[in-house]
């Protein structure tokens, strides 16, 4: 059975190291950690949305796969996640349910916080909006990785400034570990499940 494994993010230099961007970062990491090979381009297509000269729209990602496990980090920015994943399923000859992990930045928790949810809404995240509303989110597990300073409030017109913000270097100092223990806690639910994971890491 494969699992597909998605790191939200914006391609591209200028968002390399934001706040929005935590979930390329520990999917490289886990990748890392577990000598995948680099990330290659896939080229995907999809019936919907605004066409090419093929008639179909371009939801490209960057993919590196280690026996049953395919890491994805889509590349369409962050408010189209759900093209890039729908149409990384289709290509892949997968069902919809049951395989998809996705990791992702959370205003709504602090910096240096953690937490696995499952068959969730997606609390007015863009990325994992996109996502729901392409493939569901039934069975659908989430790592939501904190990026919210202490000194700020998660009202929707701040978080659209600070999620493409940078991190401090103390916050980043946090967030490197940060980063460690979630490609840590995404081993876990491949070999432990979800369970125990949830109970190890939602602290």
């Amino acid at each position: 059975m494969k699992t597909i494994i998605i790191g939200l993010g914006n391609p591209g230099k200028k968002f390399e190291n934001t706040r929005h961007n935590v979930g390329f970062m520990a999917v490289d990491k886990f990748a890392e950690k577990n000598n995948f090979p680099d990330f290659k381009l896939s080229r995907l297509q999809s019936n919907r949305g605004s066409s090419t000269k093929s008639g179909q729209k371009k939801s490209d990602a960057l993919v590196s796969e280690n026996g049953d496990i395919i890491l994805a980090k889509p590349q369409t920015f962050m408010n189209n996640s759900g093209l890039a994943v729908k149409s990384l399923i289709k290509n892949l000859k997968l069902k919809i349910k049951n395989y998809i992990i996705v990791v992702h930045d959370d205003i709504d928790l602090p910096v240096g916080k953690i937490k696995i949810v499952k068959d969730r809404g997606s609390a007015g995240h863009k990325g994992v909006e996109s996502i729901i509303k392409a493939v569901g989110n039934e069975n659908l597990i989430r790592l939501r990785i904190g990026i919210r300073p202490a000194s700020a409030m998660a009202s929707a017109g701040k978080a659209k400034k600070i999620v493409l913000k940078n991190f401090s270097k103390e916050e980043q100092k946090i967030i490197n570990e940060v980063i460690f223990k979630t490609a840590e806690a995404i081993d876990s639910l491949l070999k432990n499940g979800l369970e125990k994971t949830m109970n190890e890491y939602n602290k």
